[in-house]
C-alpha cells in the first residue's frame, strides 16, 4: 500500500530536524510537570502538532514514524476523511444529549455494525460506554446479572482496563496495580496459553493450558459460581502473547457446558488489527458478549459491549449505561471509522502488513540472539528481548535501550510485557510500506549498535 487514503496534508515522510526531544517539546514537558500529575505518565516526551498516515509531527517540526498509534487506537490513521466528515458535522448539529434522555439515530446506527460485524448469527444487542475498562466492567456487570453468580476467571498476562474491579482482573502489578489496592473481590486468575514460556513447549501448550485453567475453576471456584470467562483473544499488555491453537476453543466449550458466560475482551484487537475484523475468529470461536474500544472511533473514546441479545436484556432499564456512553460525535466518528475500514479492506492490509513486517523480526531474531521471539498476527505483532535464546530470561533494560534508540532516531515504538521485555507494533493500518520498511531499518540498526 504505497498511496494514502485523500487526507491532511501531511508528509510521509521521516524527518528529524532537531535532537528529540526538541526544544520545543521540553519547554512543554517543563509545564507538564508542573500542572498535570506525575502518575500521568508518557512513553516519549514528544509533543505532537498533527498526525496522519503513518506519520506524528512533533511541535518542532520532526516527522516521526508511528508504530503505535496512540495505543493502537488509529487503526484508520489520524484524522481520517470520513471520521473527521462525519464527526464534523454531528458536532455542527448537537454535541450532547445523553442518550438515556433523548436518545439519537447516531446510537442505534452504531449497534446495528457491532451486530453485524461481530462473530456469530444469533440476535445480538449493544450497549456503548467511554473506555475499555468500562466495556469490560459493564460485561461482567451484564454476566453476573444473567447468570445470578458472582466469580470472574481471568487469565495470567490479562490486562482489563485501570477500575477497581478491571484493575483485579488485570495481571500485571506494576505500574497498574501497585498501591491501588484493596482490589473488588470473587476474581480467579488461572494459566493462559503462553506458548514461547510453556514448560512443556508451544506444541502442548494449547492442551496443557486449557486443561490446567478448568482445573484450577472446577477444584477452586466451581464451575457453578462463575458468571463469566473473561480473556484477550490475543493478548495485548501482557505482550502481545496469541494462546497457543486450541486453548480458546477449550475454554469456549468450558464455559458453554457450565452456563458461564464467554466474553472476549477485544478491545486492542478489534476492528481489523489482527487481519479479521475480531481476533475470537481465527479460530472460529463465537463469544456471548464482546468488549470493544480503542479502533472502534477513529481516535474518539468509545466502546462498546455487543452479545446475545437474551444476556444483554437482563440487565434492568437503567442498570447500564452512564452520561457520556455512545457520544453522538463519538459515534459519527466511528461510523466513519468503520466506512474507512470497510471501503480500504483494513483486514486485507493488516495481514499484507504482518506480511512484510513479520519476514523482518523473524530474521532479526535469527541474527540477534536478545530476540527470542516473534508473534502476532496481522499488525498487533512483537518481539521478545531476552538476554539470551537458550536461557529466555526477560531482558527489559535491553528492551528499553532498543526503544530509546528507535526514539531517538524518529521511530516511535511500544515497550510491553508482563516482564516488560517485549517490543509491540501497532502501526496505523493506512502506513505505507515504505514507512514500515524504513521503521524496520532503524530498529535493526538499534540491535546491530546494542551491547
Amino acid at each position: 500500500m504505497n498511496a494514502l487514503p485523500e487526507g491532511p496534508a501531511l508528509p510521509q515522510d521521516r524527518l528529524v530536524r532537531t535532537a528529540i526531544p526538541g526544544p520545543r517539546s521540553q519547554e512543554l514537558m517543563a509545564r507538564k510537570k508542573n500542572v498535570v500529575a506525575d502518575g500521568v505518565a508518557t512513553t516519549w516526551p514528544v509533543f505532537a502538532a498533527r498526525a496522519g498516515g503513518g506519520i506524528i509531527e512533533d511541535v518542532d517540526g520532526n516527522r516521526l514514524i508511528d508504530l503505535g498509534s496512540g495505543l493502537g487506537v488509529t487503526v484508520v490513521g489520524n484524522a481520517a476523511e470520513a471520521v473527521v466528515r462525519r464527526l464534523s458535522a454531528q458536532a455542527a448539529r448537537f454535541t450532547h444529549t445523553a442518550f438515556s434522555v433523548t436518545p439519537y439515530e447516531g446510537y442505534v446506527e452504531v449497534c446495528e455494525a457491532l451486530a453485524e460485524l461481530t462473530p456469530g448469527d444469533h440476535a445480538k444487542k449493544s450497549a456503548l460506554f467511554n473506555s475499555g475498562a468500562e466495556a469490560v466492567e459493564n460485561a461482567v456487570k451484564i454476566a453476573r446479572v444473567h447468570t445470578g453468580r458472582q466469580a470472574v476467571v481471568v487469565f495470567d498476562h490479562g490486562y482489563h482496563g485501570r477500575t477497581n474491579l478491571t484493575m483485579a482482573m488485570t495481571a500485571k502489578n506494576m505500574p497498574f496495580k501497585q498501591g491501588f489496592g484493596p482490589f473488588a473481590p470473587e476474581v480467579y486468575r488461572v494459566p493462559v496459553a503462553y506458548g514461547y514460556r510453556w514448560p512443556t513447549g508451544p506444541d502442548n501448550a494449547g492442551a496443557e493450558a486449557a486443561a490446567q485453567a478448568v482445573d484450577q475453576i472446577t477444584k477452586q471456584v466451581g464451575p457453578e459460581n462463575v458468571a463469566a470467562i473473561v480473556v484477550e483473544p490475543l493478548l495485548g499488555e501482557g505482550g502481545i502473547i496469541e494462546p497457543a491453537k486450541g486453548f480458546l476453543p477449550a475454554i469456549r466449550r468450558f464455559a458453554s457446558e457450565h452456563g458461564i458466560v464467554f466474553v472476549a475482551d477485544e478491545i486492542q484487537s478489534g476492528f481489523c488489527r489482527t487481519g479479521q475484523w475480531f481476533a475470537c475468529e481465527d479460530e472460529g470461536v463465537v463469544p456471548d458478549l464482546i468488549a470493544t474500544a480503542k479502533g472502534i472511533a477513529g481516535g474518539l473514546p468509545l466502546a462498546a459491549v455487543t452479545g446475545r441479545a437474551e444476556i444483554m436484556d437482563a440487565a434492568h432499564a437503567g442498570g447500564i449505561g452512564g452520561t457520556y456512553g455512545g457520544n453522538p460525535v463519538a459515534c459519527a466518528a466511528a461510523l466513519g471509522a468503520i466506512e474507512t475500514m470497510r471501503e480500504l479492506d483494513l483486514n486485507a492490509r493488516a495481514r499484507a502488513i504482518e506480511a512484510l513486517v513479520k519476514p523482518r523480526l523473524t530474521a532479526m531474531r535469527d541474527r540477534f540472539d536478545i530476540v527470542g521471539d516473534v508473534r502476532g498476527r496481522g499488525a498487533m505483532l512483537a518481539v521478545e528481548v531476552v538476554k539470551d535464546g537458550a536461557s529466555k530470561e526477560p531482558n527489559p533494560q535491553a528492551a528499553a535501550a532498543l526503544a530509546k534508540a528507535c526514539h531517538q532516531k524518529g521511530v516511535l515504538v511500544l515497550v510491553t510485557g508482563t516482564y516488560g521485555n517485549v517490543i509491540r507494533f501497532l502501526p496505523p493500518l493506512v502506513i505505507s510500506d515504505e514507512l514500515l520498511a524504513e521503521g524496520l531499518d532503524v530498529l535493526h540498526e538499534a540491535l546491530e549498535g546494542h551491547k
